[in-house]
């Protein structure tokens, strides 16, 4: 059995390395994870590479399998897809979800893993965490039917919340991005697109998961008397300016925080973290979502990958990350 593994770190702010770090041996209601594939959350994980988490919210950003502290060093990351070599009966040889760090093998507490459907391949399945925070907003959203709703910003998140609401009953849902290119990215979803100066407006709902103040400006101006801004971004140490001067308050809009870390409290005390996530796999049986694997990269890449990614260099939604077989 491995008695090490190989691990993506966060040496100082800007600087990754791969490092070996020991590997337990995995005791009674523990399983041994060989790694397939893991995701880039482009949006936290790179604000995280580059330092930007504040002070005050290193306890809210602890992911659950984090090791070392914020700023640096620290193994950040939370979207693991892998399989069971070792552990009970009913998990032996499953692909299975956990939100873990960069790294090739791990052993962690049996209920720490959720089982992937068949229906789901393994590369998409590394998506159910970001699918989870859509469906979180969704849930603290709550659209009614013929509801006309846009998502402003078409990265990894608005873009699941886009794919979801694509389902919704004689919904009018618009995608809108500063970037004409996630025009294609709207296509392939379902849904319309629109540049920020086009996006139609009067919206009973707007999502917004641009991460910039010039997007939940926009998020503002295109609803309806008393419609609702669900704000998914997180901004990190970045101080953000929102008219609520102007029309804010003679059109009585309301913005509303969603974050995953809690759920959602029209469904708090009905449903679970397992049920939560266990939905959003459900979601990801739909092809549409690998729509947004927008880049792969080798595990032993991560080094340099990363800060291409943090500075723009590799535009990706999600970047997946595939580790060697035969380990």
């Amino acid at each position: 059995m491995t008695r090490t593994a190989q691990a993506f770190w966060l040496a100082t702010p800007g600087e990754g390395e791969i490092r070996e770090v020991a590997l337990p041996q995995p005791g009674r209601g523990e399983v041994l994870v060989r790694t397939l594939h893991s995701g880039v959350s482009r949006g936290t994980e790179t604000l995280v590479f580059r330092g930007g988490v504040p002070e005050s919210q290193h306890a809210a950003m602890r992911a659950p399998f984090q090791d070392g502290e914020f700023p640096a060093p620290v193994k950040y990351g939370y979207l693991s897809v892998g399989v069971v070599e070792h552990g009970p009966e009913h998990l032996l040889g499953r692909t299975v979800f956990c939100l873990y760090p960069h790294q090739t093998h791990y052993v962690v507490p049996a209920e720490a893993v959720t089982v992937v459907p068949a229906s789901v391949p393994p590369s998409r399945a590394v998506l159910a965490g970001t699918v989870e925070t859509a469906l979180n907003a969704l849930w603290d959203a709550a659209p009614l039917v013929g509801d006309r709703i846009a998502v402003v910003g078409a990265g990894m998140v608005g873009a699941s919340v886009a794919a979801i609401l694509s389902r919704f009953p004689a919904a009018k849902v618009q995608l809108v991005d500063a970037d004409p290119a996630r025009a294609e990215v709207a296509r392939a979803l379902g849904v319309g697109f629109a540049l920020p100066a086009d996006a139609t407006g009067d919206c009973d709902l707007v999502v917004h998961a641009s991460a910039t103040a010039a997007g939940l400006t926009r998020s503002l101006e295109l609803l309806a008397p008393e419609g609702t801004v669900i704000e998914l971004s997180w901004y990190g140490d970045r101080e953000v300016g929102v008219p609520l001067g102007e029309f804010f308050h003679s059109r009585r809009l309301t913005i509303r925080s969603s974050q995953v870390g809690g759920i959602a409290p029209a469904r708090r005390g009905r449903r679970s973290y397992a049920d939560r996530l266990a939905v959003a796999l459900d979601l990801l049986a739909d092809p549409v979502f690998d729509t947004l694997l927008t880049g792969e990269s080798d595990f032993a890449d991560l080094p340099s990958v990363m800060p291409r990614l943090a500075g723009g260099e590799l535009p990706a939604m999600c970047h997946l990350i595939t580790y060697p077989t035969g380990e």
